[in-house]
């Protein structure tokens, strides 16, 4: 995530077993972002899962992230990165 060409690959970690989300962005997105956008959709997730709401949480999350990347990123030209989760 860290080698896209403007530098904005987001990565969502959820731990399942806390109902904990954490978001790391790379330099170029959080330059523009900021830290507390992203407490502000981890913060909007945790609230989901808390209730049991793992679906609405997650899409919320990553419709938030995808609205903080078109508006500071500027238009996607392509994908760089996988959009699959990963399960480990």
């Amino acid at each position: 995530m860290w080698d896209t060409e403007r530098n904005n690959g987001v990565l969502i970690y959820v731990l399942m077993a806390d109902r904990d989300v954490e978001i790391v962005a790379d330099r170029g997105i959080h330059a523009r972002a900021g830290a507390e956008a992203w407490k502000e959709v981890c913060a909007e997730m945790e609230q989901a899962f808390r209730r049991v709401d793992f679906q609405a949480g997650a899409l919320a999350g990553i419709a938030a992230v995808s609205r903080h990347l078109a508006r500071h990123s500027g238009p996607a030209r392509t994908n760089e990165l996988s959009d699959k989760p990963v399960v480990r």
